[in-house]
């Protein structure tokens, strides 16, 4: 029996709550190892609080210690004796909606199990929109890999066919998980199967393009403009065969979401920011290369480019297809 130690509740009806008071977890008892019939279970983990891509690659080991938690949930035909691939999902920067489970739903219906990453819940957040520093695509990657490092020893989990997806800020851990100094200063013998960021920030292009080997398909909206569509085809443009892109026509940010096209009034318009990223981790500002390595220095090099008030919204035909490509994509790389 493959054991391993973390903590484990039965939570039958719930998910990564963004409204924090809504929250509604009992205290999980520790176990030795997972034997159990439970399809849904709340895993507890280490991580830690990285702000930047450079604290990852030069410093990882001085980072702020950080408990973080998300749901498991194994397909409904379950069978204990087997063991299942699995997807490690990643909310955005408003945190987790209706449209993201709807995915999870369809991931467990074809018999891949999902693990619903809660960032933000477990430090206390609950949106980052405006703001993007109080949890960062950083802290969100270390967690991935984190959780990925207790999963793959689960006992009905296939430790070889584990993938990663998100959306806007989760497409961006989606993505840049897969770049080689972040993996490699993580953990190297970790290789997600697959990646599907969905409406990623691709505005930060980095001077070594190499993003491994594993499949990346990139889903984004032709009219998004907070996560613009065009920097992501500059970035595929320049990076070897295994990132693909499609972009929806006519499609805004959150396409596969059921709400009206809206204008999000404290959100970033992104169109106009582009930014190096150096090896060790360092973006730095389009005005004078400066390295925007505190909250502080963030929002200073964002003030410079971008603008507030980004267009979001449903967008159907969008959606179906991005839901029969998402189906597809994972079922081809991790079955």
């Amino acid at each position: 029996m493959k054991s391993f130690y973390y903590l484990v509740s039965l939570l039958l009806l719930i998910c990564c709550n963004t409204k924090l008071d809504q929250d509604k977890f009992i205290n999980p008892a520790p176990v030795s190892n997972l034997d159990s019939t439970d399809i849904v279970q709340k895993i507890n983990f280490n991580s830690s609080n990285p702000f930047s891509f450079k604290d990852i690659i030069t410093d990882l080991d001085n980072q702020k210690e950080q408990e973080v938690f998300g749901i498991l949930r194994m397909p409904d035909t379950f069978n204990k004796t087997q063991e299942y691939p699995l997807i490690i999902a990643v909310a955005g920067s408003n945190g987790w909606s209706d449209h993201h489970h709807e995915y999870l739903q369809m991931y467990r219906d074809n018999g891949i199990a999902t693990f619903e990453l809660c960032s933000f819940q477990s430090r206390g957040v609950s949106s980052t929109v405006g703001t993007q520093v109080e949890v960062t695509t950083a802290m969100m990657i270390l967690d991935s890999y984190r959780a990925y490092e207790l999963l793959e020893r689960h006992p009905n989990i296939n430790a070889n066919h584990i993938g990663i997806t998100g959306w806007s800020l989760g497409g961006g851990v989606a993505l840049f998980s897969a770049w080689k100094p972040i993996h490699h200063a993580i953990n190297k013998d970790i290789i997600f199967a697959a990646h599907l960021p969905i409406y990623p920030p691709c505005i930060v292009t980095p001077k070594l393009l190499d993003f491994g080997d594993s499949p990346i398909h990139i889903l984004i909206g032709e009219l998004d403009n907070w996560t613009p569509a065009e920097a992501c085809l500059d970035l595929v443009d320049q990076v070897d065969d295994n990132i693909q892109l499609t972009i929806y026509a006519g499609a805004h940010h959150s396409f596969d979401g059921d709400s009206p096209v809206s204008v999000k009034e404290n959100g970033y318009i992104l169109e106009d920011c582009r930014f190096i990223m150096e090896e060790d981790g360092t973006i730095l500002m389009n005005f004078l290369n400066i390295p925007m390595r505190t909250p502080l220095l963030q929002k200073i090099g964002l003030s410079m480019c971008a603008r507030r008030g980004p267009t979001y919204g449903s967008n159907q035909s969008a959606k179906i297809k991005s839901f029969d490509f998402a189906k597809s994509f994972m079922n081809t790389h991790l079955h």
